[in-house]
C-alpha cells in the first residue's frame, strides 16, 4: 500500500514541512478546498504561520460512480469556473451515459456550490497579488484542483502553489502544467481512492468547516 496518514491533521502538518520557504511570508495565504481539504489546510497554515481560508468547490461525479469526476466547479469573482475532462465526457457519452444525465449532475452541483459558499462565515480572505497555496486532502483526477487553480488565478493571485498529501501521477502531471509549483508528498505507482491513504478518513461536514474557520487566529 505504501504511505498512510493517521488523518488529515497529520497530513497537513507533514505537508507544511514540504514548503518551509513560505513560512511567515506576508505575501502568502493558504486556501483549503471544501470540504476535505479544510482540516489539511488549517494544520498546514498553522505550522507555516500563514492566514488561511476556505475555497468552496464541487466535483461533477459520474452518475452511478460519483467518486470519479468528469469535471468540477469553483467560484471566482461572482461567476463560476467550470472545468471538464472532455476525454472522459466523450467516453461516457459513447457508453450510453446521456448528456441530460450529466447536465442534471452539473445543475445539482451548481446549487450545492452556492449553498456551500453561503454556509461558511466570511468575508473571504483576499488573494489578489498574493502567493496562494491551494490545499486538498488528495488529488485523484485533479478536476477539483484544476477548477480551484483557475478560480484563484481569476481572482488575481500572483502565484498559485498546489499542495496535497497524495496525488495520482495523472493529476500531478496535469497540475504541473497549470500551477506555478506543485508539492505532492506521495505519488503512488498505482493510485487508489484518496481515502485509502488515510487510516481515518471520515466525511468532513459543513459544521466541521465552520468550526475550523472559527478557530483561526484573529
Amino acid at each position: 500500500m505504501g504511505m498512510q496518514y493517521t488523518g488529515r491533521g497529520q497530513a497537513g502538518r507533514l505537508l507544511a514541512s514540504a514548503f518551509p520557504q513560505f513560512r511567515g511570508r506576508p505575501d502568502a495565504v493558504v486556501l483549503g478546498l471544501a470540504r476535505g481539504g479544510v482540516p489539511v489546510a488549517a494544520e498546514a497554515a498553522t505550522a507555516l504561520r500563514l492566514p488561511w481560508d476556505v475555497l468552496p468547490v464541487c466535483k461533477l461525479g459520474v452518475p452511478g460512480h460519483e467518486e470519479t469526476a468528469f469535471g468540477a466547479l469553483a467560484p471566482a469573482n461572482g461567476a463560476v469556473v467550470r472545468v471538464l475532462n472532455l476525454d472522459l465526457v466523450d467516453r461516457l457519452l459513447t457508453i450510453g451515459v446521456s448528456r441530460s444525465a450529466l447536465d442534471v449532475v452539473e445543475s445539482n452541483e451548481r446549487a450545492e456550490l452556492q449553498r456551500r459558499a453561503g454556509a461558511y462565515p466570511g468575508p473571504r480572505l483576499p488573494v489578489r497579488g498574493k502567493t496562494v497555496i491551494v490545499v486538498d486532502d488528495g488529488m485523484a483526477t485533479g478536476a477539483t484542483m484544476r477548477a480551484a487553480v483557475e478560480a484563484v488565478r481569476a481572482a488575481g493571485a500572483a502565484r498559485v502553489v498546489v499542495g496535497v498529501p497524495v496525488a495520482s501521477l495523472e493529476a500531478q502531471t496535469q497540475m504541473e502544467r497549470l500551477a506555478d509549483a506543485v508539492f505532492s508528498l506521495f505519488i503512488p505507482g498505482q493510485f487508489r481512492a484518496v481515502g485509502s491513504y488515510y487510516r481515518t478518513f471520515r466525511q468532513v461536514r459543513d459544521d466541521d468547516v465552520v468550526r475550523h474557520l472559527a478557530a483561526r487566529p484573529a
